[in-house]
């Protein structure tokens, strides 16, 4: 079995084309996210999926390997699963290509989720954090998850779940959870998940997910207080510059 990491790394980005060769501190997006992919334990191979040469020279000499990729596949899903080629057993973390400070020991765990799982009861890993304000709740761009016993998904939603019938619903006694976009699957679900068209109720939220737990599979959730600082548009640029130079990594 082997633990893979892959981060989907297109050029045309919607809000930020070149997102991934916008320069961060003197070095481009993609390079950050590569190295803090190879600064995680578990990992035995990091890979940049990609349908442009200058994403996969950008990454030369990291210790990542750029695997190139169709430039019209449906999602960033997809384009894991075609770099990553991964047999049966084997885990794959999905780690989103915008975020340059995503800690190492998160994606750690988020592979531990499947590595450990010796039973085989979840086919996929996520992570969430606690919603802190009632705006926060409110926002559809905020996306929520309600776990069961084992801190496995029930159901991921824009809406602000679980429904509080009585009362004001009050974030501080950390009943509701965010959801954060890194993703663990095993080879074999990965496989089945992109085969599979997308079902009625991720059409309805746009949320990839909702097809997971349609097919049946368990996503187990890791609980994080580490929220992650993503770039979506090129004015997000100096706030991450910033928060690098405070942390003491550029």
């Amino acid at each position: 079995m082997k633990t893979i990491a892959v981060i989907p790394s297109r050029y045309g980005s919607t809000r930020f084309p070149g997102k991934s060769l916008a320069p961060i501190c003197g070095k481009p997006l993609v390079r950050w996210v590569a190295e803090a992919c190879l600064r995680a334990k578990t990992l035995d191979e990091v890979i940049v999926a990609t349908d442009d040469e200058r994403i996969a020279a950008a990454v030369e000499g990291t210790g990542a390997r750029a695997v190139m990729t169709p430039s019209d596949l449906p999602s960033g899903t997809d384009r894991v699963a075609v770099a990553a080629q991964a047999a049966d057993g084997d885990v794959v973390v999905n780690v989103q290509g915008d975020e340059p400070l995503i800690d190492p020991a998160l994606i750690d765990a988020v592979a531990d989720k499947l590595r450990l799982d010796a039973e085989g009861r979840f086919q996929m890993s996520t992570a969430c954090a606690p919603i802190r304000t009632a705006d926060e709740l409110a926002a559809p761009t905020v996306v929520k998850v309600v776990m069961d016993a084992e801190d496995g998904a029930l159901y991921f939603s824009r809406w602000a779940i679980p429904f509080k019938r009585d009362g004001a619903a009050d974030p501080a006694t950390g009943l509701w959870q965010r959801h954060i976009g890194i993703y663990g699957y095993r080879g074999a679900f990965l496989r089945r998940l992109v085969a599979t068209p997308p079902c009625a109720l991720e059409r309805a939220e746009s949320l990839e997910q909702l097809r997971a737990l349609w097919l049946g599979g368990r996503i187990a959730v890791v609980r994080t207080a580490e929220l992650g600082v993503g770039v979506d548009r090129p004015e997000d640029v100096p706030a991450v510059e910033a928060l690098m130079r405070e942390r003491g990594l550029a």
